[in-house]
């Protein structure tokens, strides 16, 4: 795994695709192998039972199986991650984001218009809330410091949502990557995945890096360049050169995310 800091003079986009010359040729094979797996895998778990509604699988659940204390799933720690990834999705469109906080909350209320967490910010004391955009500028700069530039000629997507269905619906892999780079109509493989995280790197980073590369793998039939992670809390990017490998051990860990969730009462 490669691991770059906001202290190297690099940007976080030059280490995403890397240069062409070194890319490994498009892999269009292992998808349906890799689909194979998991339906044969689904079908030792749940046998011959169905279960009334879909097992639901998310890189969350794949989180779950290392047993860690995700700090980030406090109220404050939600809309911080939210508005930490609306400087990204401004960020990458070659918007220019001069308040962080106010930049980001205004492209939060265009998108999404009201909800639970929004609530939770117009509620705020002026103490709180100036605590909160504190806390989200300083993760924003990290991140401002850190990215680089986007080129559009990479086709950048914010917030890709993808579901894929198993075992004729009875579980459902869904995915939302913060940003997709690259296309799938190269000879070489070109499309990069990265996330964003305002918590410190840990083991269910790394398995939702893979979780990442497993579902975009089944939603296109091409296996991604690379897949990578980072953290605005300390400025450190993880990447992973997505192989067979790889995918096979996502596999694996969805497998035992599903087991998990059908023994649960």
């Amino acid at each position: 795994m490669a691991t770059l800091t906001d202290s190297s003079p690099r940007f976080v986009v030059d280490a995403l695709r890397g240069e062409r010359q070194t890319r490994p040729p498009v892999d269009t094979t292992s998808a349906p192998g890799l689909r194979s797996v998991l339906e044969d895998g689904i079908f030792e778990v749940l046998g011959a039972e169905k279960p009334d509604s879909p097992l639901v699988i998310r890189s969350s659940s794949l989180r779950q199986l290392a047993q860690s204390t995700d700090i980030s799933l406090s109220p404050h720690g939600r809309v911080r991650g939210i508005l930490v990834n609306q400087v990204l999705r401004l960020l990458s469109v070659g918007t220019s984001v001069n308040s962080p906080f106010d930049d980001a909350l205004q492209a939060w209320r265009l998108e999404s218009g009201a909800g639970e967490l929004l609530g939770y910010v117009d509620q705020l004391g002026s103490d709180e809330r100036a605590r909160l955009e504190t806390d989200v500028t300083a993760h924003s700069i990290t991140l401002i410091r850190s990215l680089g530039p986007v080129p559009s000629r990479w086709l950048p997507r914010s917030a890709v949502r993808a579901t894929q269905q198993l075992c004729a619906g009875a579980v459902l892999l869904r995915d939302v990557i913060d940003l997709m780079v690259g296309t799938t109509a190269n000879d070489v493989a070109s499309v990069a995945l990265f996330d964003v995280t305002t918590s410190p790197l840990g083991e269910g980073n790394e398995r939702t890096m893979r979780y990442h590369a497993l579902v975009e793998t089944l939603r296109t039939s091409i296996v991604p360049l690379r897949t990578s992670t980072f953290s605005t809390a300390t400025g450190e990017m993880w990447s992973l050169d997505v192989d067979t490998e790889l995918l096979m051990r996502s596999a694996e860990e969805v497998l035992a995310a599903i087991a998990n969730q059908w023994r649960k009462p």
